[in-house]
């Protein structure tokens, strides 16, 4: 057991204390209780490390908003025992820190299991409307449905202790911790980078898995150069806890089979990785070399003046504020009459003024939502509400600034905007079943 510090991470070991070290990664709303029937198999060879993530299992409620976070938190932690070389298993949010750190520190990562993993997790609206819901209704909409998605209907049924244990994980989470973790799988995605990924890998998913499932998982191979697929049969999505047997022997086997050698025999450095090279169809035509006195000197490309141009941040803003549904739905209906004005809209109040320092998110959104009452702007005002609540305020603060404009800017227009908000919270702080 350990003492943890904030930079770091809650964790335990198991296993003799000479023999390589083996890291298992938690999911979601799980503590390292989920690996409790792969450790005794696992720890007869391997030095098994498990961790909690912030605020599970009782471990201290620092929270992490990146998977790049959490990472860096478990380095630090490895850092501090002396582990420089490891095996690493990892389940959904455990599986995307082993995808971060195969991908940033493969010097490290010695073999790599992702489970019920994907290189990206749905999609951000998903997981950032799971926030709104957890700071709205706290976490036990969630725990009570945490069954549905982590098991299969007749494992639940046939086994309610450990149903009712995963619902008391959820349920004793610290909320913060919780939706700063949603808001890590929101940013998380690696598409584009999975070719890079040269770490021995084995992908394996539950056939029944409805949250991260086959597709995912295909993913993952398909873009891994050395990776391989296992499915297990009659496993959802928390495959190690439904299936033990099949998934204990399938990372004895892997873990024992696949450790790349930390020494190259050859030289006896370190061996650490390299990107995988892409072939090149056909060697260019040679080209004729003009004599050095003809050659002319470079010139120098004009740069442009003035401030960078806020597009692209401004996008990245609307997107996080507003969703990608309602983004990707305003640029897609613009066509060529309206499609200036978005881009106006884009890069000036996106990209200049939301994206200004002076106030943050929660703040501008108070404003927001008094000026489009104010104004009278009720369709504005619906999606505003959910951009809201999306930037951390609660159904009471958004009443507070309702009751507020009906002050100022007048009883009816709040009259009509209490309406539109009530409906917008009842829709985001619903658990869709």
């Amino acid at each position: 057991m350990s003492e943890t510090p904030s930079n770091t991470l809650q964790y335990r070991f198991d296993g003799p204390e000479e023999a390589p070290v083996l890291i298992l990664g938690p999911s979601l709303g799980t503590t390292w209780h989920m690996w409790d029937r792969q450790v005794p198999e696992l720890a007869k060879q391997w030095r098994v490390l498990r961790f909690d993530l912030p605020g599970h299992g009782g471990a201290p409620a620092h929270p992490a908003g990146s998977v790049a976070e959490l990472t860096a938190r478990l380095l630090a932690t490895l850092d501090a025992l002396g582990v420089q070389r490891f095996g690493y298993a990892g389940c959904a949010l455990g599986g995307a820190v082993g995808v971060e750190l195969a991908l940033r520190h493969p010097e490290r990562v010695a073999s790599l299991v992702l489970i019920a993993a994907s290189p990206r997790f749905g999609t951000a609206d998903e997981f950032r409307q799971r926030g709104v819901i957890v700071r709205t209704n706290g976490l036990d909409p969630i725990a009570r449905t945490s069954p549905d998605r982590w098991f299969t209907h007749g494992f639940a049924a046939a086994q309610p202790a450990i149903t009712e244990w995963a619902v008391q994980m959820v349920r004793t989470t610290d909320p913060g911790c919780y939706i700063a973790a949603c808001e890590a799988l929101a940013a998380f995605d690696v598409r584009p980078e999975l070719g890079r990924v040269g770490v021995p890998t084995l992908v394996l998913v539950g056939s029944e898995d409805q949250v991260t499932g086959p597709a995912e998982a295909r993913t993952l191979v398909a873009g891994i150069p050395d990776a391989r697929l296992a499915v297990v049969p009659g496993a959802s999505h928390l495959v190690p806890v439904e299936q033990p047997a099949a998934v204990t022997d399938l990372l004895v086997t892997h873990f024992s089979t696949a450790w790349q050698p930390l020494i190259d025999p050859g030289t006896g450095q370190i061996a650490i990785p390299a990107a995988p090279v892409k072939p090149v169809l056909a060697a260019p035509p040679p080209q004729p070399t003009a004599p050095i006195a003809e050659i002319a000197p470079p010139v120098a490309q004009p740069q442009p003046a003035g401030r960078p141009d806020p597009y692209d941040a401004g996008l990245k803003v609307r997107r996080e504020v507003l969703g990608d549904a309602h983004v990707d739905r305003e640029l897609a209906q613009a066509g060529d009459f309206s499609g200036d004005f978005q881009e106006l809209l884009t890069r000036y109040a996106w990209g200049e003024v939301w994206n200004r320092p002076g106030l943050d998110r929660r703040s501008r959104s108070c404003v927001t939502l008094t000026a489009l009452v104010a104004g009278g702007h009720l369709e504005e005002l619906a999606f505003h509400t959910r951009a809201a609540l999306r930037n951390g305020l609660t159904p009471d603060e958004i009443k507070e600034v309702l009751l507020q404009a009906a002050v100022y800017c007048g009883v009816p227009a709040a009259n009509s905007a209490f309406r539109v908000a009530q409906q917008v919270i009842l829709e985001e702080t619903t658990l869709a079943e």
